[in-house]
């Protein structure tokens, strides 16, 4: 069971604060006797009530030492690009990875859609709007997961990100 105040990640919805932890009286759909976090979504706001016993993934947010290893595991992280142009495919192949929450994965998505990307407009194609949209949808949950970590804000993670793999390269 998580405390009260503690930022966990919360399915693919991402980063909540628990603000409750309790049984609920007044909301209607509510089992009684059951205990819920109420939960909130740290960019989106709005609430989220949720049994302490559901099925929904739930973890703690990583450490700030944990962010700051898996930025500099970064350029190690391989991409797995998907190149059908089946969309059940390609939708299949990044909600699997999405399924995974796994922060690691979340950075092989946004590298694989990068390289993917950069490999279209080489030969003068767009890119698609599928691995557009699941690539926006990783980093989201990346940088706000790493944002809360390191507790820099949301609109400053990605610039961290590269200055730690620039400081990582000039150790070399």
């Amino acid at each position: 069971m998580f405390e009260k105040g503690a930022c966990i990640v919360y399915g693919n919805t991402g980063v909540c604060r628990v603000e409750e932890i309790g049984p609920l009286s007044n909301i209607r759909g509510s089992h009684p006797g059951k205990i819920y976090y109420k939960l909130s979504p740290i960019r989106t706001g709005g609430t989220i009530y949720i049994p302490v016993d559901s099925d929904m993934f739930m973890r703690p947010v990583m450490t700030r030492e944990e962010a700051d290893a898996l930025i500099w595991r970064m350029p190690k992280i391989c991409e797995r690009v998907c190149s059908s142009r089946d969309q059940r495919v390609l939708n299949e192949h990044y909600k699997a990875s999405l399924r995974t929450h796994s922060c690691e994965e979340l950075v092989r998505l946004i590298k694989s859609v990068y390289v993917k990307n950069r490999r279209l407009i080489k030969n003068g194609k767009k890119a698609g709007k599928t691995d557009l949209e699941y690539r926006k949808k990783a980093e989201m949950l990346l940088y706000e997961e790493l944002g809360v970590a390191l507790g820099i804000p949301f609109e400053e993670v990605k610039e961290y990100i590269v200055e730690q793999v620039k400081k990582m390269q000039k150790e070399l």
